[in-house]
C-alpha cells in the first residue's frame, strides 16, 4: 500500500480557494464530539476487517463516544460475514441493504442512520489516509460546518479518465451559476449534525452526492490529500458506471445539455438559411444546374441524427422525472443489527 504525502491546508487550484481553511469568526464552542463513521462496502470482505479496526483507532484518539455506521450495498462477498463478526467486536451499526442500490444510496442510508453530532463519510479500501480525520475535526472545532477532500493528484489515473473528469466539472460549473460543485472533490468527508440533517431532508432519489453536498452550503472548508492504492480487491467503479454518475450529475444540477442543443438548432437553422440563399443565388444568377438529390440526402440524414440525439437528451430528463414523480424509497433495508453505543441518544447536542 502506497503511503500518501502529508496534506497540506495550501490549495493549488484557484476554484478551491474560497474554501481554504481560514476559521470563521464568531464560532461558539462546539458541544463535545460524537462520531458517526459512515463506511459504504460493496464486496470489501477483504479490506474490512483491517480497515474498521484501523479506523476505530485512529477515532479513540478524538473521542470514546462514537459509532461505525456499515452500510453494504448488496455485496456478494464475504462483507456480511466479516462485518457481523466485527459488531460482536467494535461499536458497529451495521445496515445491510436489499440489493446493491449505488454508492450514492448507501450513502444516503448512512446518512440517515448517523446519530453523532459529526458525521465521518469515508470508503473501506484505505484509499482515504486515516491520517486526514484529526485535521478534519480540528477544522470542524474551528467552526466548519463541512471538511472534504480534495484529490491533489491524478497521475495514476488514465488520460482519459482525467480529461474526461475535468470537462465533466467544467461542464457542470459553467451550466450552473447558483451551485459550484468543487472540482476533484469526492465523498471523503467531515459533516456537522446540521449538515447531515439538511442533507436527509432532501427529497430526490436520483442523486448526485458531490453536487448536494455543495447545494446545501454551510461553511465549508477542503483539504487536498494524495489517495492510497487500495489495500486489497479492485474497485467496482468502471467506465460505464462512472459515465453514469457523470449523466446524473448533469442532469440532476444543470441544463446545460438542453441549452446547448437548442443553441445547436439554432446555427444549424442559421446554416441551413445561408446555403438555401446559396443555392438561390447560384441557380436563379449563375444559371448553374442543381444537382440536388446528394444534397437533399445528407440534409435529412444531418437533421435526423440531430433530432434524435435531442430526443435521447430531453429523454434523460423526462426519466428522472419519471423516477422521482414514482417517490420510490431510495434505498430499502434488509437488516439493522444496532451495537452502537450512541443508540438512544439524542442526536442534536
Amino acid at each position: 500500500m502506497t503511503k500518501a504525502s502529508p496534506p497540506s491546508t495550501a490549495i493549488d487550484t484557484d476554484f478551491h480557494a474560497e474554501f481554504a481553511p481560514a476559521a470563521p469568526e464568531g464560532v461558539l464552542p462546539r458541544a463535545p464530539l460524537r462520531l458517526s463513521c459512515v463506511v459504504p462496502a460493496y464486496n470489501e470482505g477483504e479490506n474490512l476487517d483491517g480497515f474498521l479496526r484501523a479506523l476505530a483507532q485512529a477515532v479513540r484518539s478524538l473521542t470514546p463516544d462514537f459509532e461505525i455506521v456499515v452500510v453494504n450495498d448488496g455485496s456478494r462477498d464475504a462483507t456480511h460475514q466479516v462485518a457481523m463478526r466485527l459488531a460482536q467486536e467494535l461499536p458497529l451499526r451495521y445496515i445491510a441493504l436489499s440489493r446493491n442500490f449505488g454508492k450514492e444510496a448507501a450513502l444516503s442510508a448512512g446518512i440517515d442512520h448517523a446519530r453523532g453530532n459529526a458525521v465521518l463519510l469515508i470508503d473501506a479500501d484505505f484509499q482515504h489516509p486515516l491520517e486526514m480525520v484529526p485535521q478534519m475535526h480540528a477544522l470542524w472545532q474551528s467552526g466548519f460546518d463541512m471538511v472534504y477532500g480534495v484529490i491533489a493528484d491524478r497521475c495514476a489515473e488514465s488520460g482519459a479518465k482525467r480529461v474526461g473528469t475535468n470537462v465533466f466539472y467544467r461542464l457542470m460549473n459553467a451550466g450552473n451559476n447558483r451551485v459550484r460543485i468543487p472540482p476533484h472533490a469526492g465523498d471523503f468527508r467531515w459533516m456537522d449534525r446540521k449538515v447531515a440533517d439538511a442533507m436527509k431532508a432532501l427529497p430526490e432519489r436520483n442523486r448526485f452526492m458531490k453536487g448536494l453536498y455543495a447545494w446545501v452550503g454551510f461553511k465549508t472548508a477542503a483539504l487536498p490529500f494524495v489517495p492510497l492504492d487500495r489495500a486489497a480487491g479492485v474497485s467496482s467503479f468502471n467506465l460505464r458506471s462512472l459515465g453514469s454518475l457523470a449523466l446524473a450529475g448533469l442532469t440532476s444540477f444543470t441544463t446545460l445539455p438542453l441549452r446547448m442543443w437548442s443553441l445547436a438548432g439554432g446555427l444549424i437553422s442559421l446554416a441551413a438559411l445561408a446555403y438555401g440563399i446559396w443555392i438561390a443565388v447560384s441557380t436563379l444568377v449563375f444559371g448553374n444546374d442543381l444537382d440536388g438529390w446528394p444534397t437533399l440526402a445528407a440534409s435529412i440524414m444531418l437533421f435526423s441524427g440531430v433530432q434524435l440525439m435531442s430526443i435521447g437528451i430531453l429523454g434523460e430528463y423526462i426519466g428522472r422525472i419519471y423516477d422521482e414523480v414514482k417517490r420510490r424509497p431510495i434505498y430499502l433495508v434488509a437488516r439493522d443489527e444496532d451495537r452502537s453505543p450512541l443508540r438512544g441518544l439524542d442526536e442534536r447536542p
